[in-house]
């Protein structure tokens, strides 16, 4: 499961990473969805508190990442509780680009297939710990 967890936390960090930088490039995000990308980048639940919600992603995809390479309870444990979080958070912006921005970005939903895995991954690894 570790190396599930390794994979799919990498795969996320990439996408994450992309999103990032084009939040901080004057480049336009490549996007499959006529100006959804943009939309949803530019608006103003792209960011929380001043920070870009995909450094946050970024971020949680890094302890993921780094859990991966740690045993026990307590470290699957935390990052459970990590992936629980992250994907309640994407739940809410997925509601925020349809319901509201009616906009979709391919990236984001990318991001949130990989975490609703992560997360899954993340519960199977804590419900078999012992053969962690």
């Amino acid at each position: 499961m570790r190396v599930v967890v390794a994979v799919l936390a990498l795969a996320g960090m990439g996408v994450a990473s992309y999103l990032t930088w084009v939040h901080y490039q004057p480049a336009e995000l490549a996007c499959f969805v006529t100006r959804g990308c943009e939309t949803v980048q530019h608006s103003t639940y792209a960011e929380l508190a001043g920070i870009p919600v995909a450094l946050l992603g970024l971020l949680a995809y890094v302890v993921l990442f780094a859990s991966a390479f740690a045993r026990g309870f307590l470290v699957a444990a935390a990052a459970f509780t990590v992936a629980l979080a992250g994907l309640a958070f994407a739940a809410w912006l997925v509601y925020v680009q349809g319901w509201i921005l009616h906009a979709w970005c391919i990236w984001c939903i990318t991001s949130d297939v990989i975490l609703t895995l992560l997360t899954a991954t993340c519960a199977w690894r804590l419900l078999t710990v012992d053969a962690d």
